[in-house]
């Protein structure tokens, strides 16, 4: 599937404006998932995209032969993200308390502090600041929900994103 090219949404505003001009939001559920043997080590990330109105669907996986399981979780997000041609209303499904706290919560610190958190010895700078930033980038062009899955706990997509990391992990030993 590519998404923002084929199936329309029902007409939302776009959230930058109400011109009438702006093209409707498209709505999309984004499933993610990154892992890693070892913490760093081998990792993968994947994701799904699903049309809301067609229920196209559209997977992607990758990895990296020595990385963290948060950087994998992280790239899952980017990489899906990316693959949306144009502003949609994404539904982000994710059963990473990182990735989930730090795009709700922390990021607005971050930035208030340059890409700085509180830490023991006052602040210091944040960890995987490079794919934070990407990622600040890409949720300022979509309308982005945030929904935490429980992880192995039988949630479908979850469990294909979980296999698909895996494996993407498993290709960069």
């Amino acid at each position: 599937m590519t998404p923002g090219k084929d199936a329309m949404a029902e007409p939302k505003p776009h959230p930058a404006g109400n011109s009438a001009s702006a093209q409707p939001l498209r709505s999309i559920a984004l499933f993610t998932d990154g892992a890693c043997s070892g913490n760093p080590g081998p990792g993968g990330w994947a994701y799904i995209l699903r049309d809301g109105p067609t229920g196209l669907e559209r997977e992607d996986a990758g990895g990296q032969a020595n990385t963290t399981n948060n950087q994998m979780e992280l790239k899952a997000v980017i990489e899906g993200l990316k693959a949306l041609k144009r502003p949609c209303l994404v539904d982000l499904y994710s059963d990473s308390q990182y990735v989930l706290q730090g795009l709700q919560t922390w990021m607005k610190g971050w930035k208030k502090h340059n890409w700085r958190r509180k830490g023991k010895s006052g602040y210091e700078p944040v960890k995987n600041v490079e794919l934070w930033q990407q990622l600040d980038q890409l949720i300022q062009i979509h309308d982005v929900r945030f929904h935490h899955v429980r992880g192995h706990s039988g949630h479908p997509e979850n469990e294909r994103c979980d296999a698909l990391a895996v494996e993407a992990s498993q290709n960069h030993r």
